[in-house]
């Protein structure tokens, strides 16, 4: 294994993000990219009728992705993530189709939303590391037509993102002001990890 990485142990994403993995991957980590699947909506419907808070939510929901494939990887380093966008008191799920897409942007248009995005690390079944990272970011107030362009250029790919964009793509076009590092908000905050990694011995200190 080349690079700043130590061969053991094995370093496992559970997720199918392709934003994810490219994060990893530009880091210059190898890493073994899993699915994870739970039921997210039920999850988070749940969460939220006992009171819980959006921090909580994401961590609970990167746990459970990250325990998942920790069952079947029992001696990997497991890597769980997840994303909550919260506007005012609202949560926002991924767009389930183009109307959805303009639904959620019109409502973000003018507004800034935090992403609460939590990172968990399992080891032999336990957490050993978590963190959480909350960018914010500032949503200018297009216009219609930009809209109506937008969603024609993104087609289905906005349909793949909490909030209907991708800042690595199009979706940067949406913003006046973004604080936070740019990883955390493409759904795994790397600075945190890679410190973590390297206290862990999994990369070079």
């Amino acid at each position: 294994m080349g690079g700043f990485q130590i061969a053991e142990p094995r370093l496992v994403l559970a997720s199918a993000s392709a934003a994810r993995q490219a994060v990893l991957a530009a880091a210059g980590l190898t890493f073994t990219a899993l699915a994870a699947a739970i039921d997210e909506a039920a999850i988070k419907a749940g969460a939220r009728s006992e009171g819980a808070t959006a921090d909580d939510t994401a961590l609970l929901l990167a746990e459970l992705k990250a325990e998942r494939i920790a069952r079947r990887e029992p001696s990997a380093l497991v890597i769980g993530a997840d994303q909550l966008l919260v506007c005012g008191d609202r949560w926002f799920d991924k767009p389930a189709d183009t109307d959805d897409v303009r639904a959620h942007l019109t409502a973000l248009r003018g507004q800034t939303h935090t992403l609460v995005t939590a990172i968990v690390c399992l080891r032999g079944g336990a957490r050993v590391w978590h963190h959480i990272a909350h960018p914010r970011l500032a949503m200018r107030r297009f216009s219609d037509a930009f809209l109506e362009n937008y969603v024609a250029e993104e087609g289905e790919a906005a349909l793949g993102c909490v909030g209907a964009y991708r800042l690595e793509g199009l979706g940067a076009h949406l913003f006046d002001r973004i604080e936070g590092e740019h990883a955390a908000i493409l759904g795994l905050p790397l600075l945190p990890l890679l410190g973590f990694l390297r206290q862990h011995g999994v990369v070079m200190d």
